[in-house]
């Protein structure tokens, strides 16, 4: 099931929101976006992964959750072509629009920087239609994320587990919030730019230091 509107918990995120979760160019998003998931992707499963803000596009948590895994490969070196391609069958294999949100699929799935592979009863085939084997490979890690019963990504840690900004579908549309609370931490950020003491700010809204403290680093360090 595509999650192309807004709808409580699925999240919405528009093409700056998601730039500056993930740390990356606004450009890059837009591309990711409309030339790959709603182009590339979208015209595979028939349906568009975005629809229309204002004069932006938004997309769900899942589909965010798919451009983090999306900058993983990147990182590491892997060509989009491939990474599509790894989409395209992990998502048939998985039946699902969404296979790079799945605990399964992130559990096995790995890389040499140059092919994506996923595990298949202890060994590693490549996602590119060859079915070829390679060992010799880097794993991917993906510790920033929580999954559901029905394993598949429920929230996103996009500093880690050691700090205090979620993203949660649930809250908020999936905006950054502070863990345990509904406080989105851009509104922490807001007051700390207009020079109110972090002391204060814990205060008023009764949270720890490092909660507020992690709130203010995560929006300076945004692109």
């Amino acid at each position: 099931m595509f999650e192309n509107h807004l709808q409580l918990g699925n999240g919405v995120f528009t093409t700056q929101e998601i730039a500056q979760i993930l740390r990356v160019p606004y450009y890059k998003v837009s591309k990711w976006i409309t030339q790959y998931w709603d182009g590339e992707l979208g015209k595979c499963y028939e349906h568009q992964y975005s629809w229309s803000v204002g004069n932006t596009r938004a997309v769900g948590f899942h589909t965010l959750i798919e451009f983090y895994v999306m900058m993983q490969f990147t990182l590491a070196g892997v060509k989009t072509k491939a990474v599509l391609k790894a989409h395209k069958e992990l998502g048939e294999h998985f039946r699902t629009n969404f296979p790079f949100a799945k605990k399964e699929v992130l559990d096995n799935i790995s890389t040499d920087g140059l092919r994506v592979y996923f595990k298949v009863d202890g060994v590693n085939i490549t996602l590119d239609g060859s079915k070829q084997f390679n060992l010799d490979i880097i794993k991917l890690f993906f510790k920033n994320l929580d999954f559901d019963n029905d394993m598949l990504a429920s929230r996103f840690w996009p500093m880690g587990k050691n700090h205090k900004v979620v993203c949660d579908p649930h809250r908020k549309f999936g905006q950054p919030v502070l863990d345990g609370t509904s406080i989105q931490s851009e509104a922490i950020y807001r007051m700390y730019l207009a020079k109110e003491p972090i002391s204060f700010i814990a205060s008023i809204y009764e949270l720890p230091l490092k909660s507020v403290k992690d709130a203010i680093a995560f929006h300076k360090n945004a692109a």
